[in-house]
């Protein structure tokens, strides 16, 4: 399924900040509408960065919470410069930032949700092409064009 068919909205934004807790405050804040919060939904993003990082590699992150009162689900996609710490396994700094808040009754959908953005940072080619977007229109035009084809990851 499209990673646009399954969020209510994407963002995408070039982010300029000093840490990881700084990011997650700014991804809560875009995260945030009528229904949830930025106050609760930064609490949910930490609350689930506490357990472990959600640095993926490859300067890639995808932090991820619940939220009792989102109807679906909702994203945002932030280039950093410079890149953050986000005690990623692999030890490497963090410039590509997916941050995704889901409904509470979201068990299946959210993991279907991580392993397709999971699949979809894996490719090299995926994760060059959002570094070299132009602006974040391109970046998120990129994010929600469907992949082409199953392309080699590195």
């Amino acid at each position: 399924m499209p990673l646009a068919d399954q969020l209510a909205d994407v963002r995408a934004s070039l982010l300029n900040v000093a840490d990881r807790e700084a990011v997650l405050e700014v991804a809560a804040g875009l995260l945030a509408c009528r229904q949830a919060g930025a106050d609760d939904l930064r609490a949910s993003l930490q609350a689930r960065e506490k357990l472990g990082s959600t640095g993926i590699g490859h300067g890639i992150a995808i932090p991820h919470g619940r939220s009792p009162t989102l109807e679906a689900p909702r994203g945002v996609l932030l280039r950093l410069q410079p890149a953050v710490d986000f005690h990623a396994a692999d030890g490497q700094d963090v410039d590509l930032v997916f941050a995704m808040a889901v409904p509470d009754h979201y068990t299946q959908q959210h993991l279907i949700l991580l392993s397709e953005l999971a699949e979809r940072f894996s490719d090299a080619r995926f994760r060059t092409a959002l570094r070299d977007a132009p602006d974040a229109q391109s970046m998120r035009k990129l994010l929600l064009d469907e992949p082409h084809s199953s392309e080699a990851s590195v």
